[in-house]
């Protein structure tokens, strides 16, 4: 923060979960929000431009190495980058051969995306908690704008906005692969005649909206659940290190590096369950037996 002094801890934790939003406000227009009340006020018509900025940065970063270690690529003794991220590439591509059952190519590179685009915003996490943020307020200042009114989230997994965004694409891939392995018809029938059936037409014709209501519900909370799961994590350490902040200097560095050892295994461990959940998800909706 520009002083963490001359705000109360609450102003410092409120500042420090506010994103860096432009939207447009019911009675000032399209403005970059200046007060998380005015980021309020601009509901769905507004963008969280530090979530945007950071993830796409870091997906570009993800990207672009990969490539680069790809066409540097040697068949001799490898570069100790290029062995890691033939590691990595091995992982995500033994947890697909293992837990999916269809043929589609797409699995396996999408699978790699997903852990490495998520472990790298998670990982954002672990950057000092003022350090980036300070820096923001001191560009704004300089370009004449109120320290106090600049807002730098760099952590983009801890913006629901972010995480249920990429829940529904996967979620989009589920219906696109039941409708492509079982067809129309067969994805209509897996919400309505299962898990009730009966062979009598009139029974089955009445199971039909029960089956449906179930069916729909469990379809539905797959994204909603895949995406606030890691979103409620992610939030939850960003929150600590928020509190470990506001207190004396030494007891930061005494509690701040155990929880900061200890969210090196929760960053991975959220990118790794977001990639196995998408992976059995794209697997259940390839299935045909039934």
């Amino acid at each position: 923060m520009a002083d963490a002094h001359e705000i109360t801890s609450n102003e410092y934790i409120q500042h420090h979960l506010t994103n860096w939003t432009f939207g447009h406000h019911p009675e000032l227009g399209w403005k970059v929000a200046e007060t998380q009340a005015e980021a309020t006020a601009m509901g769905f018509n507004a963008i969280h431009l530090d979530s945007m900025l950071w993830s796409i940065g870091l997906g570009i970063f993800f990207c672009a190495l990969f490539a680069m270690v790809a066409k540097k690529a040697t068949s001799g003794v490898p570069t100790k980058l290029q062995a890691f991220i033939e590691l990595i590439v091995e992982f995500a591509d033994s947890n697909v051969r293992d837990t999916y059952h269809g043929t589609s190519k797409l699995i396996a590179p999408l699978a790699l995306t997903i852990f490495v685009w998520i472990f790298l915003m998670n990982l954002m996490d672990l950057i000092p908690i003022d350090y980036i943020p300070v820096l923001a307020q001191k560009i704004g200042a300089a370009m004449g704008h109120d320290p106090h009114h600049v807002y730098m989230k760099i952590v983009p997994s801890t913006d629901p906005n972010v995480t249920l965004g990429m829940s529904f694409s996967v979620f989009a891939l589920i219906i696109f692969y039941s409708i492509k392995e079982k067809g129309f018809g067969g994805f209509i029938g897996e919400l309505t005649l299962h898990p009730f059936s009966a062979k009598n037409p009139i029974a089955k014709i009445i199971l039909i909206p029960v089956n449906f209501i179930l069916e729909f519900v469990t379809l539905i909370a797959k994204p909603i659940s895949l995406g606030l799961r890691l979103f409620g994590n992610m939030y939850a350490g960003e929150l600590i290190f928020v509190l470990i902040a506001l207190m004396p200097f030494w007891i930061q560095w005494v509690l701040s590096v155990p929880w900061a050892i200890f969210h090196i295994l929760v960053i991975t461990l959220q990118a790794f369950v977001f990639m196995m959940l998408t992976i059995v998800y794209l697997s259940l909706a390839s299935q045909t037996e039934h």
